[in-house]
């Protein structure tokens, strides 16, 4: 007489498993978001040594065996010429100080626009983008913009607008292996940020959205668009 397994006995245990790793993937999600949000608190004071952008293309060029020199000078905003700041800020994020680090009108553009199938830009703000920039790279997923939502608010709360737009500018990509203002500007004009002028500063604006394939004296047309920006802006 063969004994024969209870179906009963089987089905607690797999839902007993299921639920522990439901309960140690959620603790895990909660440890990640805390690390990041530790990780802003020290960058109130504390300049980011690298990010996942410049990790992410170092190990894109080791995979592709191509060769990489990373540029990266981390220099304070007001070492910043304030027409790039504010070439940047028309180009990328006009209602920056505005907002509270999602741009509500923009998203709902950007909403209309995909329905519409005439999507032509994006709505996310230098808020936004530097959470990106710092800890998801250039990668696209709905996981990772829910992970980057929920930590917007953290970074407008414990960085403020004016450091947020100094890292922002100091790590962003601005060319191959090229990050942050005073890279960009000895690379494309060799010049210091301080040094750089209204018209350098829309262009290298202008290269943002595709820093990889864009060239700043090809920006042409967009740079006139960010020009008249600034100026509407009253800059």
């Amino acid at each position: 007489m063969t004994a024969t397994s209870n179906p009963h006995t089987k089905t607690p245990l797999r839902t007993g498993l299921l639920w522990s790793l439901l309960r140690w993937l959620v603790i895990g999600v909660v440890l990640l978001w805390s690390l990041a949000a530790l990780v802003f608190v020290a960058a109130r004071w504390i300049d980011p040594p690298t990010t996942a952008v410049h990790i992410q293309r170092r190990f894109q060029a080791w995979i592709h065996h191509k060769p990489y020199r990373e540029r990266y000078q981390f220099i304070s905003l007001s070492q910043i010429s304030p027409d790039l700041q504010h070439a940047v800020i028309a180009a990328e994020d006009a209602h920056f100080y505005q907002h509270h680090g999602f741009d509500w009108h923009e998203i709902e553009i950007a909403a209309k626009d995909d329905l519409e199938g005439e999507r032509t830009r994006g709505a996310s703000t230098i808020t936004q983008q530097l959470v990106k920039n710092l800890f998801f790279g250039t990668g696209r997923s709905f996981l990772r913009k829910g992970a980057e939502a929920s930590l917007v608010p953290v970074a407008e709360f414990v960085l403020g607008k004016r450091r947020i737009l100094e890292i922002y500018l100091n790590v962003v990509e601005w060319g191959p292996g090229v990050y942050g203002a005073e890279s960009a500007c000895r690379y494309h004009y060799e010049t210091a940020a301080r040094s750089i002028g209204r018209q350098q500063a829309a262009r290298l604006a202008a290269i943002l959205p595709a820093p990889l394939k864009r060239r700043p004296e090809r920006m042409n047309k967009y740079s006139a668009i960010i020009l008249n920006r600034m100026g509407q802006m009253g800059w």
